[in-house]
């Protein structure tokens, strides 16, 4: 049996998330293994690094599936990309060792979340960007994002819904960077609880429009209460930008 890892690149806008939904087609894992299963005529199941969440996009996800089928791995490639939507694209197909699990090995991620400032949205953009209106103040969400690094309780900053029991995690680093009216935040951690990025750029934004002071993240933090955050940013705006192995 041989294992083989994909790279995905994805644009989320008009899919329910990367997991499979019972009878829906409308997920990103759904659409990859009805053209897998096609492929190898096997019932293919692929494995990813992790969920994301309906409309949001990746420009790196990782999957790995397994199979008897002996095409090349450059014919794989080709097969998918040729019978997959437009909107989803195969960057990467690898043969890995038997062992290698997209989601059990992961050592990090890296997301991303790009926001429009201006005063006017970018029509070219609007699938892919958060439009907030208002005058953000970056230096501001660098000093907030601070109290944010390291290992942490995160309970404040992931959906009241999540159902995983810990939610301590580690965050590495968090880069912000304005460019005219576009602003990027890059975060990389560990691992995320359900939501947590968008949670946290929601609360970052607060900070940069003053309607919050930077020291009240840390305060946050410490409460683990995520009625104490701010709103939860939208999905549109976020890319799985890597996964680190």
């Amino acid at each position: 049996m041989r294992n083989i890892k994909l790279v995905i690149q994805y644009d989320g806008s008009r899919y329910k998330g990367w997991q499979r939904l019972g009878k829906s087609e409308m997920t990103i894992q759904t659409k990859i293994e009805n053209v897998l299963s096609k492929m190898t005529d096997e019932k293919v199941e692929i494995i990813g690094s992790g969920r994301t969440d309906s409309g949001v996009h990746a420009l790196a996800q990782v999957a790995n599936f397994k199979t008897k089928d002996e095409k090349s791995v450059d014919e794989m490639m080709e097969y998918l990309n040729k019978y997959l939507p437009d909107d989803i694209a195969i960057k990467q197909v690898v043969e890995v060792h038997e062992r290698f699990h997209a989601r059990y090995n992961v050592v990090s991620k890296t997301y991303m979340y790009r926001i429009w400032n201006g005063r006017v949205q970018n029509p070219f953009l609007r699938k892919h960007v958060s439009h907030v209106i208002g005058k953000i103040d970056i230096n501001a969400m660098k000093h907030a994002a601070t109290y944010l690094i390291g290992e942490h309780d995160y309970a404040s900053y992931r959906d009241v819904k999540a159902k995983k029991k810990s939610s301590i995690r580690t965050i590495y680093e968090i880069e912000i960077a304005q460019e005219e009216e576009g602003i990027t935040i890059m975060i990389r951690g560990n691992g995320f609880l359900h939501k947590m990025v968008r949670i946290i750029v929601g609360t970052l934004l607060e900070v940069g429009l003053g309607r919050m002071k930077s020291e009240e993240v840390e305060h946050i933090l410490q409460q683990k209460d995520r009625a104490l955050a701010g709103p939860t940013a939208q999905a549109k705006g976020l890319f799985l930008y890597s996964v680190e192995y």
